[in-house]
């Protein structure tokens, strides 16, 4: 893992802490509503951020672990959690080193996490090993768009996204994440090939 630069991405995400739910605008409200409805037992949400998806998950779940390496984005989502009726913990983690122990969580959620994680496969691997076999991992995600000349701009504008955010626009997130081992069960496209929903199978 490259320790320097997780801490250039955490110190941008710190950095930009207080604006970020504005730029979470961006992930439509009933593209949260359809990710998290119906969803039951132990959650972790990886990159959990200032608490964006917090109000959409339901009441019935057991409990709701979420994970950031970015203290500044968990000091506004603690604000959130306090409100939110939820049995929330909330944690300061890396998502591709986490101290879980295997096979922890019943339903791992992420929204718009892996354009930001260092290494990718290294986290989605990570989420496969704590993620209980016959659990499910549920994604919203960007990446690199499939069509050749939106693609290429993209491959152009990521250096100028990734200095002001630390985001990454032209992950390649399917490959990676079959690179991880999942097998990808449910893959809708919200937003062209860019924005899609996923539900994948740790394959164990």
């Amino acid at each position: 893992m490259d320790e320097k630069l997780s801490k250039t991405i955490r110190n941008r995400y710190n950095r930009i802490s207080g604006i970020f739910d504005v730029m979470e605008r961006m992930i439509k409200k009933k593209w949260r509503e359809n990710l998290l409805k119906g969803l039951h037992g132990t959650i972790l949400e990886v990159g959990v951020g200032t608490g964006a998806n917090l109000p959409y998950y339901p009441a019935e779940i057991s409990a709701l672990t979420g994970i950031d390496f970015s203290p500044g984005m968990l000091r506004y989502a603690k604000v959130k959690a306090r409100h939110s009726g939820l049995p929330v913990t909330l944690l300061e983690m890396d998502a591709q080193t986490m101290t879980f122990p295997d096979d922890s969580f019943d339903y791992v959620i992420a929204t718009c996490v892996f354009c930001s994680v260092p290494d990718p496969v290294a986290g989605l691997t990570e989420i496969r090993r704590v993620c209980k076999a016959g659990g499910k991992v549920l994604l919203l995600e960007h990446m690199r768009s499939e069509q050749p000349v939106v693609g290429f701009l993209m491959d152009i504008l990521n250096p100028v996204t990734v200095r002001m955010s630390g985001a990454n626009i032209n992950r390649r997130t399917l490959q990676n994440i079959e690179q991880a081992g999942f097998i990808i069960e449910e893959n809708t496209s919200l937003m062209g090939s860019i924005v899609r929903r996923l539900v994948l199978v740790p394959n164990k």
